[in-house]
């Protein structure tokens, strides 16, 4: 990355540009302490959103956090804490392990309260990047006349592909699981579940009814393509999908929906545009077929996990089955889905949802 050119965090609408020059890099969590020497450098200019109050004994402002993320507020043996408050001249409060509640920072000085949120809220967001993904939104795809034609798909392939390299049956998506997904999120606390929901049903009034004129939206699934650059080391092979009508409402409705997310913090990858795509094959169901595709990258207490992936050559299949037609769909729900979980029917678990009409 440039030097003149830093990589920036936007918090509360505010931006602030990381310390490029003593940023290590982060590797353990038994390392907090260091990576929080120099972890950035930032405006602290005083800050109105942060509701810092005046008290008897100096000034009082809390930062509401899942209790997952205070042991990096902490740090190891407490470091990150204390180096928080001799530099900041506050006292900083944090509940216990697995206790809900608030952080509390008090001090003397106005600035020096300010100046220790900012840091704390850098902290929380950097850390809150390296969690696995809980949930995603996403469209179920898995209509009765979708999965039918999902299945003669993958039965074609295996009759007339199957002599291609790494092609066989484990490597195909579970039909009852299609689904179209918008972004990844992380989601830690029941508190952050129902901000989702409300954020959700929020778009809905602000623009997803206008876009789809409270109707569902009529979709196609139809035409297949790969991920990669090499079409003979395929790993994820998906189904386009696109509005019958031709238009560009359901590309400018998920576009919107990932906007407002990235913007509040929930979605915290950088992405400018969803890809439409529902995965078809994927090489991580070969040997995992609870895998979740390309975000499959972490297990449930953040830990990195390599999967070793046997890529299959799919040069026929994009040859023969380049416009195969999967069928008609009408999409009238957006969902919160939550991952490693399936409802009665099958797919993911919704934790909730906001309708089309």
């Amino acid at each position: 990355m440039e030097i003149l050119r830093p990589q920036l965090i936007r918090i509360d609408g505010r931006i602030y540009r990381k310390n490029l020059i003593q940023e290590k890099t982060y590797q353990h969590e038994e390392d907090d302490e260091d990576f929080y020497q120099g972890f950035m450098e930032c405006s602290e200019e005083p800050c109105d959103t942060y509701g810092v109050v005046q008290t008897q004994q100096g000034f009082r402002c809390t930062v509401k956090a899942p209790s997952l993320l205070y042991k990096h507020i902490v740090g190891k043996r407490g470091d990150t804490r204390k180096k928080l408050e001799v530099e900041t001249k506050t006292s900083i409060s944090i509940p216990k392990p697995g206790q809900d509640g608030e952080i509390v920072i008090t001090g003397q000085h106005r600035s020096g309260v300010i100046s220790a949120r900012t840091r704390i809220d850098v902290l929380l967001l950097t850390f809150r990047r390296k969690q696995p993904s809980t949930h995603f939104l996403s469209f179920f795809l898995n209509e009765v006349e979708v999965q039918e034609r999902f299945l003669k798909f993958q039965e074609e392939v295996l009759e007339k592909c199957s002599m291609d390299d790494g092609v066989d049956s484990t490597i195909f998506q579970n039909p009852k699981k299609l689904h179209l997904t918008i972004g990844m999120l992380v989601l830690l606390s029941e508190q952050e579940i129902q901000q989702t929901c409300e954020m959700l049903q929020q778009c809905k009034e602000d623009f997803i009814d206008g876009i789809s004129g409270g109707k569902p939206l009529e979709v196609e699934m139809s035409g297949i393509e790969y991920m990669n650059d090499d079409p003979g080391m395929v790993d994820v092979l998906y189904a386009k999908v696109h509005m019958k009508d031709g238009s560009n409402r359901l590309q400018e409705l998920v576009d919107r929906v990932l906007e407002r997310f990235q913007a509040s913090g929930l979605i915290v990858k950088d992405w400018n545009s969803v890809k439409l795509h529902a995965t078809v094959m994927n090489t991580l169901f070969r040997k995992d077929p609870n895998a979740e595709g390309r975000y499959n990258l972490y297990t449930a207490d953040g830990k990195y996990i390599f999967k070793e992936r046997e890529s299959f050559d799919g040069r026929n299949i994009l040859k023969q089955f380049e416009n195969f037609y999967f069928g008609t769909l009408k999409l009238n729900s957006l969902h919160i889905s939550q991952r490693f979980t399936v409802d009665s029917f099958g797919n993911y678990a919704s934790c909730g949802h906001v309708d089309f009409s």
